[in-house]
């Protein structure tokens, strides 16, 4: 009997559950499986998914196949129709411990364990102990999306917002802390929205600054992806005036012209995303940004893609996640009128190319700079900035060392 094998597709708040999901077989005693975790994100994703299956299917002939994630969610039923596939369990259950006690027991348990996703009210807290080795840990505060992109399928995979109480949240990094880790991301589908179903409606930047007042012994707190026009004040003032907080942010943009904006049912426009920008680089000027960006959505004009192009110059962004449009079923965007594929692909390579220019213009400007760097391994760690450093010799991994940047390749650091 061999333990588990587990597959992650799609986001990093997947991987934190497939990490959760690790410990809960393992606790379970589960053998001989394999799981995928998929994502829904794109179709592209589903479509890797779907061969990611087969291929472990022909690696792992006897085992017993489980397929769980939020294209697992969203259509359950294609993947129970796969020759490969033993079981199919939705969001909610592949994060019970029951399901994995079931799992482990009896083979001819139900081979659909999906639930509706929109009359689930909570999210509990499972306690990891970490991701990126030994230096990096995620800690998932909230889950689900209770807005309506008319081109994204994640609420119907991830379901309504629910948020993490405060002080779960809090014990839980004490505790990662207390094992060792020197950095700590919050993450969640939806994170500006922490809070909005919890006593009092606090806000993101109220739950950064207590876990930054309760918990002095956190050397870095880092935020994944946010919506910029939620921000409130209190995440500004963090920005402003909390060392510990990385200057670091992902921002979910989408798109950088404001009829494509309204027509994929954003909140901000365009002229938001660049006086959010340059607000948070006013008040940290080392601040860089990711963000996400979608190439070819129905109805996109050549101009109307041309202010995509410019939104990452007026925004200064380094580093980018560009998404080729496609339709997802089910949702709006998909009835509009689409954009041949040869074009599609055609824009996201110029996005990616300008990515790819503010990347090298990034690096060229660490040159001399001494940064405090994240060990992730013995030879390569991460700066405040989350620009990947390599050194030629070891340090000490999962610890945080002070270097200076002597020269860079295409995509890293040196020191």
């Amino acid at each position: 009997m061999t333990a588990p094998v587990f597959s992650n597709h799609g986001c990093r708040l997947n991987a934190y559950e497939t990490k959760a999901m690790e410990e809960l077989a393992t606790g379970a005693g589960l053998r001989d499986a394999v799981v995928v975790n998929t994502c829904a994100v794109t179709a592209e994703a589903v479509r890797k998914a779907r061969q990611d299956i087969r291929r472990l299917r022909r690696t792992h002939p006897d085992a017993q196949l489980i397929v769980t994630g939020c294209a697992a969610q969203t259509d359950p039923d294609s993947f129970a129709a796969m020759d490969e596939v033993d079981v199919v369990v939705g969001n909610t259950e592949k994060m019970n411990t029951a399901t994995w006690a079931g799992l482990a027991g009896d083979f001819g348990t139900e081979p659909v364990q999906v639930d509706d996703i929109m009359s689930v009210t909570e999210t509990a807290g499972h306690l990891i102990d970490g991701m990126d080795g030994r230096a990096r840990a995620y800690v998932q505060v909230q889950n689900g999306c209770d807005h309506r992109c008319t081109f994204c399928i994640i609420p119907y995979g991830r379901g309504n917002s629910r948020s993490v109480p405060a002080g779960v949240i809090v014990d839980q990094i004490k505790r990662l802390v207390g094992r060792g880790f020197n950095e700590v991301v919050l993450t969640g589908v939806d994170l500006t929205s922490w809070g909005a179903d919890l006593p009092g409606e606090p806000k993101l930047g109220d739950l950064v600054m207590r876990i930054l007042r309760l918990i002095p012994d956190l050397p870095r707190l880092r935020i994944s992806s946010i919506d910029s026009i939620e921000v409130d004040d209190a995440l500004m003032q963090a920005i402003a005036t909390e060392p510990r907080l990385m200057p670091h942010l992902h921002l979910s943009l989408q798109h950088g012209d404001d009829l494509i904006l309204k027509r994929m049912k954003r909140r901000h426009l365009r002229d938001d995303a660049i006086a959010f920008s340059q607000e948070a680089r006013k008040l940290r000027p080392d601040m860089t940004f990711g963000a996400d960006i979608i190439a070819g959505f129905p109805t996109e004009s050549p101009e109307a893609f041309e202010n995509s192009l410019k939104l990452v110059k007026d925004c200064d962004l380094t580093w980018l996640h560009v998404f080729p449009y496609s339709p997802r079923p089910g949702t709006p965007a998909a009835r509009m009128p689409q954009l041949d594929g040869p074009t599609i692909k055609d824009r996201a390579a110029r996005l990616r190319a300008a990515g790819t220019k503010q990347v090298a213009r990034h690096l060229r400007d660490q040159i001399g700079k001494t940064h405090h760097i994240l060990m992730e391994n013995p030879h390569m760690g991460r700066t405040e900035q989350f620009t990947e450093v390599t050194f030629a010799s070891p340090q000490p991994e999962g610890q945080i060392v002070t270097a200076k940047i002597t020269a860079h390749t295409e995509n890293r650091l040196q020191a």
